[in-house]
């Protein structure tokens, strides 16, 4: 079988995918992406670059568009490079929104042509309109719901789609549904594992945290308020006057990942440390760990904090589930698919800082009562999100023979696509 996965950021949501299917040498795997680092064993990595970038002058509504029409012009040029090799997918995977899947059933109209549907943009009811001191406009109706444009493509050209959360999948259109299955792409609890007792230190980045007791944790992939970071950092200023001993670890990096940067140029990690005084020698900012390191945060953990708004839910949060975190998680749509307050994690309002140091406190000061907590918070992960158990479920979905088509449409081989502007 032939499998051609497509992401611009290898391997994400595919490393698990490629690496059990590429140990079959039956099977030969092509991971087309933008990304040079990083390799899979006897998986091909193949690269495409973009021709250039968006237009200045392209109206701001539907440069989203024309990045993805770019991305997938330079997908087109990597399969007739492919097609040359004699490489002809059984199956393409890929992740929709970023345009590399857009051509696809021109490219390779023969192969079963599978999506992974992530996230579907609105501007009422749910990530976009939360915030009720940051309101959109009609300007930012108009925006979002023109970004949906190349995942409507997707959905329409897809043979089959997934989505790894219920809440995810139901941001999508209704008529669209009975084509996405909803199956996460797994947790791997036998390495995101409890270890009872650990101490975090980290040489190479100089933390040594094994004289303290009470370490909490916090982890995105950006420091902005679509993860409740300006609602940490007030967090943080209420618990330092309060616990004295108490030291805070935030892995993730200084920018913004998801929604809107300051108007200011200032990064929200400047604007907030402004704005309140904290003690820096317990606040322990560790920028992206490798995963080494990301673990042993995560098991050094008294208290893990995950805040955020109703969007794609982050893997760091079932991960530290996973490893038996005390979590203190915003009461919002995607968490709530998952945690139960009281049950394996606590529950807290998104904008109350002084509602969620109050339960880290209560997390801190109960530490025997919270075990109960922490054990059934790796016992859903182990329950429901076990890669073991969801690997071979995903790989048999993606595999199965495709439903038999009328007259098959037959492409020949195209020229003039490099000359397309």
């Amino acid at each position: 079988m032939r499998v051609l996965f497509l992401h611009p950021n290898f391997p994400a949501q595919f490393r698990h995918l490629a690496a059990s299917l590429a140990k079959d040498p039956r099977n030969q795997v092509v991971f087309g992406t933008n990304r040079s680092e990083g390799q899979i064993p006897d998986v091909t990595k193949v690269l495409y670059e973009k021709s250039r970038n968006p237009r200045p002058e392209t109206h701001h509504y539907v440069r989203p568009l024309e990045n993805a029409v770019l991305e997938g012009q330079a997908v087109y040029r990597l399969a007739q490079q492919l097609k040359e090799r004699n490489f002809y997918p059984d199956i393409v995977y890929g992740h929709s929104g970023w345009g590399p899947t857009l051509f696809i059933k021109d490219i390779f109209p023969q192969a079963t042509f599978l999506c992974y549907f992530e996230w579907f943009y609105r501007a009422h009811g749910s990530d976009a309109d939360f915030d009720p001191s940051d309101p959109i406009n009609a300007d930012d109706e108009a925006r979002i719901r023109t970004k949906n444009a190349p995942i409507l493509i997707d959905l329409y050209s897809c043979d089959r789609g997934l989505s790894p959360t219920k809440w995810q999948r139901q941001q999508f259109p209704p008529e669209f549904h009975s084509k996405i299955k909803v199956h996460h792409d797994g947790v791997d609890t036998s390495y995101f594992q409890p270890s009872p007792g650990a101490k975090l230190v980290l040489p190479r980045i100089g933390l040594d945290l094994s004289g303290v007791e009470e370490i909490v944790t916090y982890v995105a992939r950006g420091m902005e308020p679509y993860r409740g970071f300006p609602q940490l950092i007030e967090t943080i200023s209420i618990l330092q006057k309060k616990r004295p001993q108490c030291h805070f670890v935030i892995v993730g990096k200084n920018r913004v990942a998801y929604g809107k940067s300051l108007p200011d140029g200032k990064t929200y990690k400047e604007a907030m440390l402004e704005k309140f005084t904290l003690d820096l020698e317990r606040v322990h900012f560790t920028d992206l760990l490798p995963y080494g390191e990301y673990l042993q945060v995560l098991q050094a953990s008294s208290v893990h904090i995950y805040l955020t708004r109703p969007f794609v839910l982050s893997w760091s949060m079932l991960e530290a589930l996973s490893t038996g975190c005390l979590i203190v998680a915003s009461d919002t749509a995607p968490v709530k698919e998952v945690i139960e307050d009281g049950i394996n994690g606590l529950l807290v309002d998104f904008f109350k800082p002084q509602q969620i140091s109050d339960r880290v406190e209560e997390a801190l000061d109960n530490p025997d009562l919270m075990a109960d907590i922490r054990k059934r918070a790796r016992e859903t992960i182990v329950d429901r999100y076990d890669l073991a158990k969801l690997l071979p479920q995903h790989l048999e979905w993606m595999t199965k023979p495709p439903e038999k088509k009328n007259n098959p449409r037959k492409m020949g081989k195209k020229k003039g696509f490099n000359k397309l502007r």
